[in-house]
Formats: C-alpha cells, sequence, structure tokens
C-alpha cells in the first residue's frame, strides 16, 4: 500500500512519546514493502531537538504550515491507499477537514493520546479533533482498548475504532549485563497529575531508604521539587540511551496519567521498553493492566510507598530475574512494532473493504 501518516514528529523526540512509535511503525511497514511517507510540521522545539533528522526508512517530508501542505503535498494525500492524522498535529482539526475532503482512499485518525482526547472533547477543547471529524474518519486507531473503543463508535460516531497499542523495537530493547546503578527508576515527562504518584512511590521510599539509589529521568519538571540527595534527575535520555537506562535498574517505575487510569486499557510505551529489557516494573494500577501481564508472575502493582519499599527489600534476586524474564518473554510474543505493523495493515484492508476509493479532486 501507499500509506502517508501526518504525525506530531518522527525527526524529534523531545518531550513527547510520538517519534518512537512512529519509528517503530513506519520501519516495520516499509519492511513489509508498503510504501510510507510521513510529513511532520517543521516546528523551532523540534527542529533544535532532532535525533533521527533523516528517518532510514519510509520517506520523511516537513512543511512549514497548512498552505505548504496543501500545494506541496496534495497529490500524495489524494492518491494514497491510506492517510492517518495523528493526535497533536499542529492545526489537526484543519489538517483532518483537508484529508478527509482530498483522500480518496481509507482515512484515519491515530489517537497516541485518547484519554487526553476524550477528555479535551468534553471541555469542547478541539485542539487537534473536532467530534465532527471522528465519523468523518473511516477508522480511529486508538492508544486506548477496551470499552473506549465502544464510546468511539456509539457515541460520536465512528464507523471504525480499534485499539493499536504502542510497541517496541526488540533490535533496541534487550536485556543487558551491567551493574545495576539504581534500586528503582522512572522515565516520564512531568505532568501535574503525575506528579503525586512519583512523590508516594518514588520520592518517599527515597526519604525513607537513604541508603537506596534512585533517579528520575524526563524535562520540564519544576525547579522547586525538592528531591531527595539519593535521587539523580537527568533532563533528557534520547530513546538510543533508554536500553542502557532500563537495564541500569533494578526495579522501573511505571505511572500513570488520571485520565488514562479512568479509562484504562491505556499502556504506555516504557511499560514496553523496560519489559523487553527483562526489567522488572512496578506499576500503579489500571483497568485493563492485567490482560498485558499477569500481576506477581510478570509485574508488580504498588498503591503506597510501603508496598515499593517491601518490594525493594523482600524479593529475593532470583525471583527478581525471573519476573523480569517473564515479562520479556510476554511482550515478544504480543507487543512488537512489527505486531502493530501488521495490525495496522489488517485494520486498514477492513476499511478499504467498508469503504472504496472515492474519485476526488485535490482541492490543494
Amino acid at each position: 500500500m501507499n500509506i502517508v501518516i501526518l504525525g506530531l514528529s518522527i525527526t524529534s523526540s523531545w518531550g513527547n512519546g510520538h517519534a518512537t512509535t512512529y519509528r517503530g511503525l513506519v520501519r516495520e511497514l516499509d519492511g513489509l514493502g508498503h510504501r510510507v511517507t510521513f510529513l511532520e510540521r517543521d516546528v523551532p522545539w523540534y527542529a533544535n531537538s532532532r535525533d533521527l533528522p533523516e528517518p532510514p526508512y519510509g520517506r520523511t517530508l516537513l512543511y512549514s504550515d497548512l498552505d505548504e501542505l496543501r500545494s506541496r503535498h496534495g497529490a500524495l494525500v489524494r492518491d494514497a491507499d491510506a492517510v492517518i492524522v495523528g493526535s497533536y498535529v499542529p492545526d489537526g482539526v484543519e489538517v483532518g477537514r483537508w484529508v478527509v475532503e482530498t483522500a480518496r482512499g481509507v482515512t484515519a485518525f491515530y489517537d497516541i493520546d485518547t484519554p487526553v482526547t476524550l477528555a479535551k472533547l468534553a471541555r469542547e477543547d478541539y485542539e487537534y479533533l473536532h467530534p465532527e471529524l471522528i465519523a468523518q474518519y473511516h477508522l480511529y486507531l486508538s492508544f486506548t482498548g477496551g470499552p473506549t473503543l465502544g464510546r468511539l463508535e456509539h457515541k460520536y460516531g465512528s464507523p471504525m475504532a480499534r485499539a493499536l497499542y504502542c510497541s517496541f523495537d526488540p533490535e533496541l530493547y534487550y536485556p543487558e549485563s551491567v551493574p545495576a546503578r539504581w534500586d528503582l527508576g522512572y522515565l516520564g515527562t512531568y505532568s501535574i497529575d503525575r506528579q503525586p504518584t512519583v512523590d508516594e512511590l518514588l520520592v518517599e521510599p527515597a526519604r525513607q531508604r537513604p541508603e537506596a539509589r534512585f533517579i528520575v529521568a524526563g524535562p520540564q519538571y519544576p525547579d522547586d521539587i525538592a528531591w531527595p540527595d539519593n535521587v539523580e534527575r537527568i533532563d533528557h535520555i534520547p530513546p538510543p540511551r533508554h536500553r542502557n537506562f532500563y537495564n541500569a535498574q533494578r526495579y522501573t517505575l511505571n505511572v500513570t496519567r488520571a485520565d488514562m487510569i479512568e479509562a484504562g486499557y491505556s499502556p504506555s510505551v516504557r511499560l514496553f521498553e523496560a519489559a523487553a529489557c527483562a526489567t522488572p516494573v512496578i506499576s500503579d494500577y489500571w483497568a485493563g493492566l492485567d490482560s498485558l501481564f499477569t500481576p506477581g508472575e510478570e509485574i508488580l502493582i504498588a498503591q503506597s510507598s510501603a508496598e515499593v519499599l517491601a518490594y525493594l527489600r523482600e524479593i529475593p534476586e532470583s525471583a527478581r530475574r525471573t519476573m523480569g524474564e517473564r515479562a520479556r518473554e510476554r511482550v515478544l510474543s504480543e507487543h512488537t512494532a512489527a505486531h502493530r505493523a501488521c495490525e495496522l495493515v489488517n485494520y486498514l484492508a477492513q476499511a478499504a473493504a467498508a469503504h472504496p476509493r472515492q474519485e476526488k479532486v485535490s482541492n490543494g
């Protein structure tokens, strides 16, 4: 197929988890023989932090604004077999309207932020998606599964809503025999709704166990946070160093945003990446987590600092390693980028069967 993706970013992973998802998906689609073009808005905050300026798979093209998108890439969008618009694309509503009016093939919205998107729609905040557009896209690809898919179809009129979870690249994430630098670590951009959980499940255990070593990595944390002396801070870890980061931890922490906890069935890409490194994950709980990992065998659930401290102190090293290995086996069998690419191709084929190509004249 000839597939066009208009996404937030594939060239820069700074402050976003979209780039890693798009990189794995485009690489695997390219490997399957599909022609993929990724269209990215050229914005200064990513231009100054591009860790993959020229992806070696598919084709990546930058555009400066809506006018350039329409004038330079109208024919590309019109003639593609499938056009996918991602969440948080700048001027996403205008981009989406243009795509559904222009494209002859399947049109899809790829929501890497589904719970956030639905919360924004409830507040009538139409930053990158309008409710009317949901029914116009042939396919809604969602990072959230479970009951949310039915909500998208029945409340918002999506013709077809399907879960397309995040994934990981087995060539990039695997165990390494390195000494553990930290007992517990966390990787994530600062979020005001996540910080209380980070405080409870990492900062408080660090205070109570000063001899242990902890780390919090990610941008945008306020300068006035009082980190204990045994909590190391790193502002940004680029994707090529994520594997080393996870392998240097005895356990890693997964903390979920409030909207995603409410929706359930919303795994973070960090969850799969850490598991692929056979680093045991301590996570907060949300509905659907036990459909991805078996609690107590492949993942640990914690709601308090006392539970985290008990895991760190009481689980034998052999049991810790076994848990990590089980989690790795689980994600290798179900959650690689190759799995997602095959799922996407299948969904696009279903949507194409339901919506044959239309003859349209490009308004680009």
